[in-house]
């Protein structure tokens, strides 16, 4: 049996104190997924941060998915089903990928076709090429297999140009990452390019700088979006920011269960709580002074 402590508290403890809580129960889960097959190298770190998953695992859950009743949605209509005021969400679930890998051409989507489900691809547009190039060690879809896997209705958004943490550049670097991204996917599928996918671990503990980029997200014509942030959205989420599900080959049956029910949030306001705590202790960490020095920029343009 696993003995993970996340595990054993999101199946046996969890559930007992969201009897005791009252909770919203208009929540979404939207699934995070990066590689599917090949091999990753884990040695040393804890299962959660794993981010590969294999092809009989991504089958396994798209299965659940399919028998339990659940319906795919993409990310606009969610965001358009928790702003609604009576509209049931019911078993609604949103499927994302990170990175754009080629293995999602190759294994995912035809699981996803085989249960007639759509999903979201968020693409690091420079890792993007007429044949393919390669991103963090595996290689990336083509332009023309991003428009042949369009035409099965799947969707795609943006994952910033060259995939960098956004905290650490200046505001003009930041708007062009935005930017030239989108007109990217634009200008090769013909389509928009609504939603965008924060690339590493989201800053959410700093105020300014997500106030900074939300404008910035805004301003550059994204009407949706998703990080890091654990848990399933709902009515209080920010739709640029909308909390998420990271799902890996760890994930059995039980577990991903779970997590789709809820069980899995208490992740994400552990996380919160840790990472506010710190950012009140280091208030002149290097983000809160990137965040501030964004925002002023940002109201000294506006004062021109």
């Amino acid at each position: 049996m696993n003995l993970r402590l996340d595990r054993l508290t999101t199946l046996y403890l969890a559930p007992a104190v969201r009897r005791l809580v009252a909770e919203d129960k208009r929540a979404i889960p939207i699934l995070m997924y990066h590689g599917v097959g090949g091999r990753e190298d884990c040695s040393g770190r804890h299962a959660y941060f794993h981010t590969t998953v294999s092809v009989e695992t991504f089958a396994t859950h798209m299965e659940y998915l399919y028998r339990d009743g659940h319906r795919i949605r993409t990310l606009g209509e969610a965001v358009a089903l928790l702003r609604s005021d009576g509209s049931p969400v019911g078993k609604s679930v949103v499927i994302t990928f990170d990175d754009g890998y080629r293995d999602f051409y190759r294994d995912a989507f035809p699981v996803l076709n085989k249960f007639g489900f759509t999903a979201t691809v968020f693409l690091p547009t420079g890792y993007i090429a007429q044949n393919g190039t390669g991103f963090k060690g595996r290689k990336c879809m083509s332009w023309p297999e991003v428009r042949e896997l369009q035409e099965y209705g799947i969707s795609f958004g943006s994952h910033t140009v060259t995939h960098p943490q956004l905290r650490d550049l200046d505001r003009d670097a930041i708007e062009r990452e935005l930017v030239d991204s989108k007109k990217a996917i634009e200008d090769n599928t013909g389509r928009p390019a609504d939603s965008f996918a924060y690339p590493y671990a989201f800053p959410q503990a700093d105020s300014n700088f997500r106030k900074v980029l939300r404008d910035m997200l805004d301003s550059a014509g994204y009407r949706n979006g998703v990080c890091t942030m654990v848990g399933r959205a709902t009515r209080s989420s920010d739709p640029f920011f909308l909390e998420r599900i990271p799902v890996n080959d760890a994930d059995d049956a039980a577990f991903f269960a779970a997590k789709l029910k809820g069980a899995y949030d208490w992740i994400g306001w552990s996380q919160s709580a840790v990472k506010k705590m710190r950012f009140i202790r280091d208030g002149t960490s290097a983000s809160a002074q990137i965040g501030k020095k964004l925002h002023a920029a940002g109201r000294a343009e506006g004062s021109q």
